[in-house]
């Protein structure tokens, strides 16, 4: 770490808004620290010899004239082993060592007794080696290898390389010409890490979703948002995501909401075996904890944080997924603040600047060949709050404009206990025809023609469902009526899903693809009877109960198969 030398004095103290002069040759987002608690602050504006600084703690007993500390460094997130499994607050601090709350914590975590990682090396002395070589990997440090690379814009000859064995943090793991390695670096949040070159071939990220992965798909390395009101069921699905998305690491970023709910995440994921590794959840998992009580300007940062976290362990070769909850308690803390420094606001009091912090962050999202020539991916998956569920407000509408899709919250099916709320209607994806191409080049040439049956039924048995609230059902033709009867089925049998269920709170493709043709099949069947006479009124009272119980009674697609049988035999019944 560089040597911090006292630089200046504070002139003012705003809440997290701190004036400072008398400090010379300062930098834009160069961190400094703030009187005798080291308080970290962020340069944000330079006027003259004035700074204005964010400051990333509780100001309290800060006092003008108290001393301004330069590290001439940005702000940067120490990554390396430990990461996984671990909650770190929006600077990445582990929480393990927060003191007693409110008081102020200093960039360096107390002191803990020094950890030491297994570590194989895999180079050996006088090879030449480029940015992002596997310069050995440790092997204990989560579900996943952590592999120690060569950093970005280092190259050149290996004239040492550390021995297998326990290496502790301060110990150096390999020197590369004149430069020494260790198994941690620092990274500027504000800055993505480099790769070598964006790869545009699609590879669909599985959420175990059925309603998301079905109807609403996204691509390895996509982006998407998930606005909802109060009470729609984003956290959970956020949850879910977290726990059944078939990425290598998950980065869990709690900005801005309860802590009662990081909480949960924390003690869920802590108790649910992987099914990929064997393990724990928790273990290919990092969080990053800014809750509603936590330092604001903090919940500012720790987005960058996160997707920078997301960013190393995409350097390793792996695939990460960011799901951020949510991004509007984020803009609320660049609305203080912009209130603070006397910007002018823009709509409902935003910064002018919202646009261009949103993009700055979803922009890092991407499918990727790093530095060393492995394909990886970041996808960002964000959640939005929009005040009284008003998706016209500016956050939602400027977030749309930087994601490839959105899964909108429904509070109607909410209200209705239908959950994963996502309304089939508002919702969309343009990763939808990437998706029908891959599932052509996969042996399921039929995904899309699904898709595009099960969006036809569900449109229309909408639109036939508010007549019928004007008219009444029985006045409509039979085959109106089954499609009513349709969308009710495929909203029952295939969208709906129970986050509780032990066999249904997720959804393999194979299976999901299976209860979707299952249905449609029911309702073909049910159009076709109608033309054989048979009464509307006589197929809506069938009980289509086994149907509807399938999505948890019957596992495998074997079942389904035999399920889907004997309920068109008992259809067949009614000629």
């Amino acid at each position: 770490m560089d040597t911090v030398i006292p630089a200046g004095r504070i002139r003012r103290v705003n809440g997290p808004l701190v004036e400072a002069t008398g400090v010379p040759d300062a930098s834009m987002y160069e961190v400094v620290e703030l009187g005798d608690h080291r308080i970290p602050a962020e340069v944000v504006a330079i006027d003259g010899a004035t700074l204005t600084l964010q400051a990333f703690e509780y100001t309290g007993g800060l006092m003008t004239d108290d001393l301004v500390r330069r590290t001439r460094r940005p702000l940067s997130a120490r990554l390396g082993p430990g990461l996984l499994g671990r909650v770190f607050d929006g600077l990445l601090r582990p929480l393990s060592s927060a003191p007693v709350w409110l008081a102020p914590q200093t960039l360096t975590p107390a002191a803990q007794t020094p950890a030491r990682w297994n570590f194989v090396p895999k180079v050996a002395v006088g090879r030449q080696i480029d940015a992002g070589t596997v310069l050995g990997v440790v092997a204990d440090a989560g579900a996943i290898e952590h592999r120690v690379l060569v950093p970005p814009g280092v190259s050149g000859e290996v004239r040492f390389v550390a021995a297998a064995g326990k290496l502790s943090e301060a110990e150096v793991v390999a020197r590369i010409g004149e430069l020494e390695i260790g198994l941690f670096e620092h990274w500027p949040v504000r800055r993505p890490r480099p790769f070598a070159a964006r790869d545009e071939e699609f590879t669909p990220l599985h959420t175990g979703q059925r309603v998301l992965d079905l109807l609403f798909p996204i691509g390895a390395g996509s982006s998407t948002a998930v606005p909802g009101g109060f009470g729609t069921g984003k956290t959970v699905l956020l949850q879910q995501l977290a726990k059944w998305c078939d990425a290598d690491v998950i980065v869990y970023v709690g900005c801005g909401e309860r802590g009662n709910e990081m909480a949960d995440v924390l003690g869920e994921l802590a108790e649910l075996a992987d099914p990929r590794t064997g393990g724990r959840m928790i273990d290919r998992t990092v969080i990053v904890a800014n809750t509603s009580n936590m330092p604001m300007m903090a919940r500012e940062a720790s987005v960058f944080t996160a997707i920078t976290v997301a960013e190393y362990f995409r350097d390793m070769g792996y695939h990460a997924v960011v799901v951020a909850d949510s991004t509007s308690r984020w803009a609320e803390a660049l609305r203080e603040f912009a209130s603070r420094t006397g910007a002018l606001p823009a709509e409902e009091g935003y910064p002018a600047d919202l646009s261009s912090s949103l993009a700055a962050f979803y922009e890092r999202a991407g499918r990727v060949r790093t530095l060393g020539g492995r394909t990886a991916a970041v996808t960002v998956i964000g959640a939005v709050s929009p005040p009284g569920g008003d998706l016209t407000e500016p956050v939602t509408t400027a977030t749309e404009r930087f994601v490839r899709g959105v899964w909108s919250l429904d509070r109607d099916l909410a209200y209705s206990r239908h959950y994963p709320a996502v309304s089939w209607s508002a919702s969309y994806s343009h990763d939808a025809d990437a998706m029908a191409a891959w599932q052509a080049g996969h042996e399921n040439p039929g995904w899309a023609s699904r898709r595009a049956r099960a969006m036809d039924v569900l449109a229309e048995a909408a639109r036939l469902s508010e007549l019928a609230a004007i008219v009444g059902t029985r006045t409509l033709p039979g085959r109106e009526r089954m499609t009513i009867l349709g969308g009710r089925l495929l909203r029952d049998a295939v969208l709906a899903q129970s986050a509780l269920s032990a066999s249904d709170a997720t959804c393999s493709v194979e299976r999901g693809a299976a209860l979707l043709q299952l249905v449609l099949d029911v309702v073909d069947r049910c159009l076709a009877l109608i033309d054989r006479g048979v009464a509307a009124t006589e197929i809506e009272e069938f009980d289509f109960g086994a149907l509807v119980r399938a999505r948890e009674e019957a596992p495998s697609t074997a079942e389904l198969a035999g399920r889907g049988a004997a309920i068109m035999t008992a259809l067949e019944g009614l000629v």
